[in-house]
């Protein structure tokens, strides 16, 4: 054979391996997409550095304690389940080049975006080019998931989602205003997509249940926002007889130790959806009185044995205390283990996706002892929602009222109708 017809043989060659690549579906997936054998590999983009970086520090630990569990007992398959942690920095260019680099260079298989939904939607259209498994974990924003147009059947949520904590939190404020003639309101969220869509949902539930609620302030301070001076004023000028904030994290924190200094939560009762969080209030100087906060983690909603167990576990393997971003985080490690065992432990993001869709669980944080990826969004529901009285020393709430999930699913169904999701 000439070295001519060797190099038209080896490029029938080429071809014909290239025709079988193509017929398995694989022309444009990544590399690793395709190997069966070795370790999974996990990526995860998530927010290490910076006044937030509690959320990532909470959600690698709860993954942690989750992986590490089903690696002692071998595996799936006798494959181990390997994690690749990235700091995007909460920053949507970055976390959305974290990921391709995760599944390109690191060659993750499986997505687990334990980012904030600043990076959340950036993520979400990676996964829609590259057709990998995602469990968003930490987004709360609703459109992610209730939109259809951002749909991607890949891509799953196990975070809790934003309408869910509105109805619920809503019409828990609404009962505490008629209580207490609160009749004037102000708000204080982060000015990006979670922080609007929570607290216009929020105000407008507030609103439904009880008519007498008006907005009379707004304001809005951007992430790791270092000062808080104006927007105080603002609250201050308003004269509220209460406020709510979607404010999270070291933003909180950084909000609640300057607003002491001007006394402003003894002149107005507070709705704060996020400060029940361990390492939260934990950080705050001076403790706010008379605050309400919504339901995120803490080791007696419910009080279960199963949940105190999970929370004995968490603090003795991950040497800190449990964040609502830590039972989502577990969550989704449990919903992917479950999968990942229906598909003896094949990777691909269409079967481990059909595994995934309408499955329901058994945990700690469900309401009844079981949560539910519903099939048509791909979303959890039957999650623990409610609120209740902070305090500052354990157990951190108190006089806890958990909403019951018929009469929100409901108003959900109205609410998409409302916003063009469904018909």
């Amino acid at each position: 054979m000439t070295s001519i017809e060797q190099r038209r043989a080896s490029r029938r060659q080429l071809l014909k391996g290239a025709g079988a690549i193509a017929a398995a579906g694989l022309v444009g997936a990544p590399a690793i997409s395709r190997a069966q054998t070795g370790a999974i590999k996990i990526g995860v983009p998530t927010i290490l550095s910076g006044r937030v970086a509690i959320l990532g520090q909470s959600s690698v630990g709860a993954l942690k304690m989750s992986f590490d569990k089903v690696n002692a007992e071998g595996g799936i398959n006798g494959r181990k389940i390997e994690m690749v942690v990235r700091d995007s920095k909460g920053a949507p260019q970055e976390a959305a080049k974290v990921t391709r680099d995760l599944i390109n260079n690191d060659g993750c298989q499986i997505i687990i975006d334990a980012e904030a939904s600043s990076a959340a939607f950036a993520v979400q259209e990676v996964i829609r080019e590259v057709g990998v498994l995602c469990i968003h974990t930490n987004s709360e924003t609703s459109s992610l998931t209730a939109d259809p147009k951002l749909y991607v059947p890949t891509a799953f949520r196990t975070a809790r989602q934003g309408i869910h904590d509105a109805i619920g939190g809503g019409d828990y404020a609404a009962k505490v205003a008629k209580a207490k003639g609160l009749k004037k309101w102000a708000t204080c969220s982060p000015d990006y997509a979670y922080g609007r869509s929570n607290t216009a949902e929020f105000m407008e539930y507030a609103k439904h249940f009880d008519g007498n609620i008006t907005v009379v302030e707004e304001t809005w301070p951007k992430l790791f926002q270092p000062d808080y001076t104006e927007v105080v004023t603002k609250l201050l000028n308003a004269k509220a007889d209460a406020m709510y904030s979607a404010l999270w994290g070291g933003d909180l924190v950084a909000f609640i130790d300057q607003a002491n200094l001007y006394a402003l939560f003894e002149k107005q009762a507070s709705f704060m959806v996020n400060l029940g969080d361990y390492g939260v209030v934990d950080q705050v100087k001076q403790f706010p009185q008379g605050v309400y906060s919504g339901g995120r983690y803490n080791r007696t909603v419910p009080p279960t044995p199963e949940n105190e167990a999970w929370y004995l576990e968490y603090v003795k393997t991950q040497k800190s205390k449990p964040t609502n971003w830590s039972w989502e985080n577990a969550v989704g490690a449990q919903f992917l283990i479950e999968a990942l065992k229906k598909t003896n432990g094949d990777t691909n993001g269409k079967k481990l996706a059909e595994a995934i869709k309408g499955a329901k669980i058994k945990t700690p944080f469900g309401d009844g002892g079981t949560i539910t990826m519903r099939a048509e969004d791909n979303t959890t529901i039957n999650y623990i929602i409610g609120y209740g009285l902070s305090l500052s020393k354990e157990p951190y709430i108190s006089d806890f009222k958990t909403s019951p999930w018929e009469p929100i699913l409901e108003l959900e169904k109205q609410w998409k109708k409302k916003q063009g999701y469904a018909t």
